[in-house]
């Protein structure tokens, strides 16, 4: 029977084994890995990545992040290829082609396919003197001595080792072509960086109900008008400008003070000169506002002119935060 500590040790033994496998890769960058990273950022074509089997997979991964950080990437997979899809290959494409052992039978029949289109082919490969490594334009070596499989058959260092190389490509291309938080927003548009980036006042605003009374407004129909709209205030308008607010905390206040409300208007209670932005701030710098004030809601105006209300729970909806 294994125990929990035969567990942790055999997956602590796995880690320190691929972490061992992908430090050995320092050693192999070499001009190949320059001269291909080069290759790669002065194409006007795209990266098309290929592999077969786990290769294949360690494949899409690399085009995920290739064309997340600014290198228009394509997956091919290589036993399609050889059935129809090289004709995804354009003149200016750059290709790289992944596997361990450089001899499988799909990479023997791909290879001389690609070199025939003429595109500069680069290998990634545990086997430098294999047929793929002999017909590539650039190798890069992510040799490893063993898998960390106890039987030394499943891709596991080996893997582990091609993937690194491809964030290593990867990174490189990122440096070399200035790429900033706000690119990789552009790209990530529904992430929490690409909502914080992008994200204005405005897409939170667009159907939002615009709570307004008037300074005569009863309290009564103060309250009706919060409650209505249900965000918890609203804005208190004048000549089409906006003199105060009253929110609901308002409201609780008054009526500890008070033993009436019958006598009341907007604007004996309302806040004036209330916090606002404009519909094109970035939500992020309203959510700053909020923080900053403690405060949960924002009039949204430009020029003066009323466009909504920006409650924190919009923000939080869209978790920027």
């Amino acid at each position: 029977m294994i125990t929990k500590e035969n567990i942790l040790a055999i997956a602590k033994k796995t880690i320190l084994s691929e972490s061992e496998a992908i430090t050995k890769l320092i050693d192999f960058l070499d001009e190949n890995f320059y001269e291909a990273v080069q290759r790669i950022y002065e194409t006007k074509g795209r990266l098309i990545v290929t592999g077969i089997g786990k290769s294949a997979i360690i494949a899409q991964k690399m085009v995920a992040t290739f064309n997340s950080t600014g290198t228009p990437s394509m997956f091919l997979h290589a036993s399609e290829a050889i059935h129809g899809d090289l004709g995804m290959i354009q003149n200016e494409d750059i290709i790289i082609c992944i596997s361990k052992s450089g001899n499988s039978p799909e990479i023997k029949v791909l290879v001389p396919l690609l070199k025939r289109f003429g595109n500069t082919l680069i290998a990634i490969t545990g086997n430098v003197t294999s047929f793929l490594a002999k017909g590539s334009d650039y190798v890069l070596n992510t040799t490893v001595e063993m898998e960390a499989c106890p039987i030394n058959l499943a891709p596991t260092n080996s893997t582990t080792a091609q993937l690194v190389m491809g964030d290593a490509l990867a990174v490189c291309l990122m440096e070399m072509r200035d790429f900033k938080p706000e690119d990789f927003a552009v790209y990530h548009p529904g992430g929490a960086l690409g909502k914080k980036l992008l994200l204005r006042v405005k897409d939170m605003i667009e159907h939002s109900l615009k709570p307004a009374v008037t300074p005569d407004t009863s309290v009564k129909k103060v309250i009706f008008e919060i409650s209505e709209k249900r965000l918890g205030v609203t804005a208190v308008i004048e000549n089409d400008k906006i003199i105060g607010i009253i929110t609901d905390g308002d409201i609780r206040r008054m009526l500890n003070d008070v033993d009436t409300i019958a006598d009341l208007t907007a604007k004996d209670i309302m806040s004036k000169n209330p916090k606002s932005v404009s519909s094109e701030t970035m939500a992020v710098d309203a959510l700053n506002i909020l923080e900053d004030f403690s405060i949960t809601q924002l009039i949204v105006s430009d020029n003066g002119e009323y466009k909504g209300v920006l409650h924190l729970h919009d923000i939080l909806k869209e978790g920027i935060v």
